[in-house]
């Protein structure tokens, strides 16, 4: 069910909203989609957002195609102003060149902020925690913080094994803490998040404000769009099993690889996976080494070709590694996949399955087991009526709970009860 429009509010009420994150669009990854669609509501309700950002570069470390990296240059997107500040640029993979580009960033922000707008509140997102950071200084001028808090970071990094507890992490778990403490409010993305803030946090107020979907933007599939995507990559007449997102060590893609080869067989049925990242070209070489012939993969697409590649997927692959962390995440694919009536095939456990439980969405798998996952996709593709049930299901659960545009007035109006009470 649609959901109105807030209304305008009196200029007099009318906030300036600095946001400061390290991605932004055209960025297609879930930090720059949930931050942008955020940033698009609250500038059409009147109030006047600026976000500070860097050049659009992620996952290759290289500007995109009309950006150049330099000292600071704007834009307008969506009635929102957007300053891109120089960083250090480097590939989503490496734990050294990556942080240098964290800091590069916080050093920016210091670096210009005399000339940053006047704000009524910031708000910063994290990761990458580096920005989640610079809200401090900014607080410091008397301006209320918002902290939002998109992952664990840093044990993020510990539990897919990109860098072992010790020292350093130990000095980034302090830095954590200290933010965790210093903001005004914390905003987690998922109700598991919140026992790790609160130990750290104290009595502070923390709220839950969970990732959504545009509705506008992932509605009804597009009949069109579906035919064109299917035909231009040899995808017509086969059930389509997707993978869509980050290709990297958190996601044991090897899962959907190994569940390929037990299926190599049924020719009805494809493998798609659809992203970048730090595994991607291993992810290339291991298909070409097992040959196998029933998986597409291709390269990180744009936001604007999303719904056509969901309206081509039969199922949606959601899945992480099987450790413990990851039973709080909540990934963001999830929502895009209800939206578009895809049932999903899950491999996490924790908060994630509950959600999809709830809204009757899809299957549930042993995250990293091949066998559950080659299962659950013949399920799927043998009985199309429970597939349709499912999708349809999602797509139900989802338009209830989580249209982006309701989640983005709760955020706004936590902002709003800081700056009064300021």
């Amino acid at each position: 069910m649609a959901t109105p429009r807030a209304s305008p509010p009196d200029r007099a009420a009318a906030m300036n909203i600095l946001v400061l994150t390290h991605y932004y669009p055209p960025e297609v990854n879930a930090p720059a989609s949930r931050l942008s669609e955020h940033a698009r509501v609250w500038a059409q309700a009147g109030h006047d957002v600026t976000v500070v950002t860097c050049v659009p570069n992620h996952p290759t470390g290289q500007p995109y195609p009309g950006y150049r990296n330099r000292l600071w240059q704007e834009e307008a997107r969506d009635g929102v102003r957007v300053i891109r500040l120089w960083t250090w640029l480097a590939a989503n993979e490496g734990f050294l060149p990556r942080i240098a580009n964290y800091v590069s960033y916080l050093l920016s922000v210091c670096l210009w902020m005399w000339r940053l707008p006047k704000a009524d509140v910031v708000l910063s997102t994290s990761p990458q925690f580096f920005c989640g950071l610079t809200g401090w200084l900014l607080k410091r001028k008397r301006r209320p913080w918002v902290l939002e808090i998109r992952d664990l970071w840093p044990e993020s990094i510990v539990t897919v094994g990109a860098m072992k507890r010790g020292a350093a992490i130990k000095l980034l778990e302090a830095i954590e803490a200290f933010a965790y403490r210093q903001a005004d409010l914390v905003v987690s993305v998922t109700d598991g998040f919140v026992p790790h803030i609160r130990e750290r946090r104290g009595d502070g107020r923390i709220a839950v404000i969970k990732n959504g979907v545009d509705l506008t933007t992932f509605t009804t599939p597009d009949a069109a769009a579906e035919t064109e995507f299917r035909a231009a990559h040899g995808l017509t007449g086969k059930f389509v099993a997707a993978y869509v997102g980050t290709h990297g060590m958190a996601h044991k893609l090897d899962t959907v690889l190994e569940a390929a080869e037990l299926l190599r067989d049924r020719s009805d049925i494809a493998f798609l996976l659809v992203g970048d990242g730090a595994e991607r070209e291993r992810l290339v070489a291991e298909v070409a080494a097992r040959g196998l012939t029933n998986v597409v993969m291709l390269g990180q697409q744009p936001k604007s070709a999303m719904p056509g590649i969901w309206a081509a997927s039969d199922a949606a692959l959601v899945l992480l590694r099987r450790v413990d962390t990851f039973k709080t995440v909540i990934p963001s694919k999830m929502f895009e996949a209800m939206a578009m009536a895809c049932p999903m095939i899950l491999g996490v456990e924790g908060e994630a399955k509950a959600l999809m439980e709830a809204g009757g969405a899809g299957i549930a798998i042993t995250p990293e087991s091949a066998a559950e996952l080659a299962a659950a996709v013949t399920r799927l593709a043998d009985d199309p009526a429970f597939a349709a049930q499912l999708g349809e299901s999602g797509r139900g659960f989802v338009a209830q709970e989580f249209d982006r545009r309701v989640l983005a007035e709760r955020l706004l109006g936590e902002m709003q009860a800081l700056v009064a009470a300021r």
